[in-house]
């Protein structure tokens, strides 16, 4: 466009103001979040799906920790294929800056491996409060204990369908994976969070076979 920048990949940023910018055509990039979280989708419901116009590069701690937790996991350049196995493994998770594991994808983890096998644990290193969501989850059956900035997920054989309420973005994407996963049916309240930042989300989730609704759109 014409801007004079420089300071890429370096932790100063200098700008130079000019006259006039001209036009430009830009494809804005995939969101690496909401790929994490229908990748979690499937790992937390043994399913296979293929995920198409993504950037597995952007993802690939997430990529990791799922092949980690025994999912097989097949990528391209705009595409990621996931197959499940029936029950995931125990893993452990530390949030850091960008390029390692994002802190948004640290609670959608956390409902996932609330069924996994033996005993998860995840610190959560960049934000505080973060982990308000493991109220809900332990609502529905979950065995899940805050340390500090630790969380220890105890993985249990089923979660149950319950009435919970979100209190952040990615705390109710959580809620609403761990619905899926749940026996019954779970009412998820405080949605304007999860309409924020997960564009068509129940349509894409109906997409999949999923029986969700959204009874009042705010």
């Amino acid at each position: 466009m014409g801007a004079k920048i420089k300071g890429a990949g370096t932790n100063k940023i200098e700008i130079e103001g000019v006259k006039k910018l001209k036009e430009v055509s830009y494809n804005i990039m995939p969101d690496r979040i909401e790929t994490g979280t229908f990748l979690c989708l499937s790992a937390a419901t043994g399913g296979k799906i293929e995920l198409q116009n993504v950037n597995p590069i952007h993802v690939t701690p997430v990529i990791a920790k799922l092949e980690e937790a025994g999912c097989y996991i097949e990528k391209s350049k705009s595409k990621i294929k996931i197959q499940a196995p029936k029950k995931l493994k125990a893993i452990d998770i530390k949030t850091m800056p960008y390029p390692g594991f994002p802190t948004d994808m640290q609670s959608v983890f956390g409902a996932m491996l609330t069924t996994a096998k033996g005993t998860s644990m995840i610190v959560e290193n960049i934000f505080e409060n973060r982990y308000k969501y493991t109220q809900d989850l332990n609502k529905m059956g979950a065995k899940i204990t805050i340390e500090g900035k630790t969380a220890v997920i105890r993985g249990v054989r089923k979660l149950y369908g319950a009435t919970v309420k979100a209190s952040d973005l990615r705390g109710g994407a959580a809620l609403v994976v761990a619905g899926i996963m749940a026996k019954g049916i779970t009412v998820v309240e405080n949605i304007e969070y999860i309409l924020r930042g997960y564009e068509n989300f129940e349509k894409k989730l109906r997409g999949i076979g999923i029986n969700i609704e959204i009874s009042k759109v705010l």
